[in-house]
C-alpha cells in the first residue's frame, strides 16, 4: 500500500494530531498546565503547538502520547455516557492504575507507559474484561 505524500509530510501529522488533541482537551476542561503535561510539552510549546499557523514536527514520544489520548477519549465516549465520558478522566478513580488519584494526574506523571496503560485498561471495559 502505497500513502499519500501528504500523510507521510510529518508537519502534517503533527498538525492533524494537535487539532484532534486540543479538541480533546478542551471537552476534557484541562487546564494549559494539564494538556501541556499530558503532551510532554512546557506550557508554551503547547500554546505554540495548538496554533493554526504551527509548522514543526513533534517528537515520536508526543506522537505516542496525543494519539493514545484519542484513544482514551474515544473508549470514554464508547464505554460512558455523558458527563462521565467527558469528567472521567480528571476524577479520583479508585481503579488498580489509579489508586485514589485522578487519571490525568498518573498519566502526566507515569508518562508513556502509564498513558498506555489507561488506554489498555479502557481498552478492557470495552472488550468486557
Amino acid at each position: 500500500m502505497q500513502m499519500n505524500s501528504q500523510t507521510q509530510d510529518p508537519a502534517k501529522i503533527a498538525a492533524v494530531a494537535l487539532k484532534a488533541y486540543a479538541r480533546i482537551v478542551a471537552s476534557w476542561d484541562l487546564s494549559e498546565k494539564k494538556a501541556a503535561g499530558l503532551a510532554d510539552m512546557s506550557e508554551s510549546e503547547w500554546t505554540r503547538a495548538k496554533a493554526r499557523d504551527f509548522a514543526s514536527e513533534l517528537t515520536r514520544d508526543q506522537l505516542l502520547r496525543l494519539s493514545a489520548a484519542v484513544g482514551i477519549y474515544e473508549a470514554l465516549e464508547l464505554y460512558f455516557s455523558e458527563p462521565l465520558a467527558r469528567s472521567w478522566f480528571t476524577q479520583p478513580n479508585t481503579g488498580h492504575l489509579f489508586g485514589g488519584r485522578r487519571p490525568i494526574e498518573t498519566a502526566i506523571e507515569g508518562g508513556l507507559p502509564q498513558i498506555l496503560a489507561i488506554r489498555t485498561y479502557l481498552d478492557g471495559l470495552l472488550q468486557g474484561a
